[in-house]
């Protein structure tokens, strides 16, 4: 059925990282010097997850 294939890419599209995530989450990367961190095909939640994380490693080293 031709509906499905609509319906997969609008699931596919809505669990993909944003461009803001995308952008966030380079310059996180670079700045917490882990550059393997950002990739352009993470979804949004692994996109969100790895910038609460790099920035709570930033956070923390800048608190010493």
């Amino acid at each position: 059925m031709r509906m499905e294939g609509k319906y997969d890419a609008k699931i596919q599209l809505a669990e993909q990282m944003t461009r803001t995530q995308g952008l966030r989450l380079r310059r996180l990367s670079e700045e917490a010097y882990q550059p393997s961190q950002y990739a352009r095909d993470l979804s949004f939640t692994e996109a969100a997850r790895r910038i609460q994380a790099l920035e709570a490693e930033i956070q923390l080293a800048n608190s010493f």
